[in-house]
């Protein structure tokens, strides 16, 4: 019994400890809190000879959090997200503040998609062009998408012990038909007629990419990649031929490699390109230098994208189309019809919004919900100028809510297209009663009362009526398409059939209007409204800051916790989402075959 109670009496004592030490840390969370809302009433103050820091260390989305705040807590923070409207709009302001002496691009793994990083080393470009302050770039270890970015700086730096990674792109799919088939589970995949292009499916029902898809993924990899050894060899002076070599070749497999090769201009330790930096940015030898942080920056001035004024009284609306597409509201990463459509509203009953630019990052989802949202952006049309910006990805559903649009803006990296519909309807009935022992009987009231279940496969009479119900939705879709873009229908579906397209493709093919990013958007809709001062404003409504402050730090400590326990194998939790997202998906969907990481 004394060992007893003295076992019950110290863990007694741990579970109070804990308890304080947690008391302690949530005080001292909403003190940060409060000191960081404080902290956004007014603009953050920027020292003279300060240096822009960009790390680029978090995904970039295309909008930044409300009111976001930089608190470190361990191995939290409170900046989960890098938004694209801040890089573009500090880069922007930075050109004119004299505060700011030049840019130090320090990299390392990045988390951005091919037009995202486009957009931003576009702007870099206009920043050295426009104001001849220095832009320096170094990197631990440069990733392709990094070293793509890094080349446009004035000089790129690498450890003398570091890497540049250099072998060309790929695309990797997993496939689980091996898996299903173990378990005796039956993917029923129906896309639309002469959709061989709309293959998300597949992942489920082969064991390898079919011949129409592999065509598709060798198209998108070639359009990327000669965008970005076009890049290079501009920047680096570096013939495009010789990068296909050295790439191929794998010529880069050290520090040294990229210094003789010439894709770096010197390898060196952090000091000495912080004391590089203070020589051709003029600052002084014996003081440190004042690194100032993007979200600090953001932070220090009041505006918006280019062209944007703050005391104007006419305005702009960027609408933000980021995530899957899903019925019902906006969550984290989901781009809810309902709240969408009334945003896009909004904007529309508001007579001081005299333009409106749809920004749309989408791969697709709910085709349902994709009507949802065409049916505003069509009635927004009819009062006032809409111009789409694309960016990493407007393809099926994506493309679908876009195409109403007066005029379509894609990045040449953009993946759009995806012109097409399917549904997935698994049966299980070989797992329940093989695998679990478990059967099914049923009584109805009507034949096909029962049609979705997953107890059992689809009649033929079945199948035929769920592949008319897709071809009368891709039917629908090509119209849609047709009407907004002045195409036939035949064109439409000439170019359709599920098959994906570089932007580059897409506006050979007549499926956008022109190439550029979120900021040339947002000119052509003030041009084409007649506005020369002007302010933008951002919808739909974002969360407020508290809110939005516990979903990150909520979703961080997962993440966090995942990778301690599973390592690099943390991985593995996205394709389980993925297959979560197709267990969640209802009605036929509008979405693309596959999902894009740029390493």
């Amino acid at each position: 019994m004394r060992q007893f109670l003295k076992f019950m009496f110290a863990s007694m004592l741990g579970t109070l400890l804990v308890g304080v030490l947690l008391i302690f840390l949530f005080i001292g969370l909403i003190a940060a809190v409060g000191a960081g809302i404080a902290s956004t009433d007014k603009p953050t103050h920027i020292d003279k000879n300060s240096v822009l820091h960009l790390t680029l260390d978090k995904p970039i989305v295309d909008r930044s959090s409300k009111d976001q705040l930089d608190l470190d807590l361990g191995p939290f923070t409170s900046t989960s997200t890098i938004g694209l409207n801040t890089v573009l709009a500090s880069l922007e302001h930075a050109k004119t503040d004299d505060h700011i002496k030049g840019i130090f691009l320090d990299l390392g793994l990045m988390d951005g998609g091919f037009a995202t990083l486009r957009e931003i080393r576009t702007k870099l470009a206009e920043f050295k062009a426009e104001t001849g302050k220095p832009v320096i770039a170094f990197s631990e270890l440069y990733t392709q998408g990094a070293y793509y970015l890094a080349s446009v700086a004035d000089v790129v730096y690498l450890q003398p012990k570091g890497d540049l990674d250099y072998r060309g792109l790929r695309s990797e799919y997993m496939f689980y038909k091996g898996l299903f088939d173990k378990l005796d589970v039956e993917v029923q995949f129906i896309r639309g007629s002469n959709n061989e292009f709309k293959s998300f499916g597949e992942v489920y029902t082969e064991d390898r990419m079919s011949p129409a898809n592999r065509a598709q993924i060798r198209l998108i990899l070639d359009g990327f990649w000669n965008d970005h050894r076009t890049a290079i060899s501009g920047a680096r002076k570096i013939a495009g031929d010789r990068l296909d070599v050295i790439a191929d070749s794998l010529l880069v497999r050290s520090a040294d490699d990229a210094l003789a090769l010439g894709m770096v201009d010197g390898v060196k330790y952090r000091d000495e390109v912080i004391a590089e930096l203070k020589t051709r940015m003029e600052l002084d030898a014996k003081k440190e230098v004042e690194l100032v942080e993007l979200g600090k920056y953001a932070r220090s001035f009041k505006g918006g994208l280019k062209g944007s004024k703050r005391e104007a009284k006419d305005q702009l609306a960027i609408i933000y189309a980021e995530g899957g597409i899903s019925s019902g509201k906006s969550s984290d990463g989901t781009i809810g019809s309902e709240t969408l459509a009334e945003a896009i509203r909004e904007a529309r009953e508001d007579s001081a919004i005299k333009a409106i630019v749809l920004r749309v990052n989408s791969p697709g989802g709910s085709g349902l919900a994709s009507e949802v949202i065409w049916r505003e952006v069509k009635l927004a049309t009819e009062v006032k100028p809409v111009v789409v910006s694309m960016g990493d990805v407007a393809a099926s559903g994506g493309y679908y809510i876009a195409a109403p649009a007066n005029k379509i803006y894609a990045d040449p990296t953009t993946i759009t297209g995806s012109i097409g519909v399917f549904g997935i309807i698994p049966n299980m009935q070989g797992f329940f009663n093989n695998k679990l022992g478990i059967t099914f009987d049923v009584e109805k009231t009507h034949q096909y009362a029962d049609m979705l279940t997953v107890s059992r496969p689809l009649t033929e009479g079945e199948k035929r009526v769920f592949q008319q119900m897709v071809d009368e939705f891709y039917d629908g879709f090509k119209e849609r398409v047709a009407e907004g873009r002045k195409l036939t229908l035949a064109q439409v579906d000439s170019v359709g059939r599920g098959r994906v397209w570089t932007g580059v493709d897409a506006k050979r093919i007549g499926l956008v209007d022109e190439l550029g990013g979120l900021e040339d958007a947002v000119k052509a809709a003030a041009d084409m409204a007649g506005l020369v001062d002007y302010k933008t404003v951002d919808l739909p409504q974002q969360k407020e800051l508290f809110q939005q402050l516990m979903e990150d730090l909520n979703s961080q400590a997962r993440a966090w916790v995942a990778t301690q326990w599973l390592g690099e194998d943390a991985r593995l939790l996205e394709q389980y989402r993925s297959l979560l997202e197709v267990k969640r998906a209802t009605g036929i969907q509008a979405r693309m075959p596959f999902e894009l990481v740029v390493l």
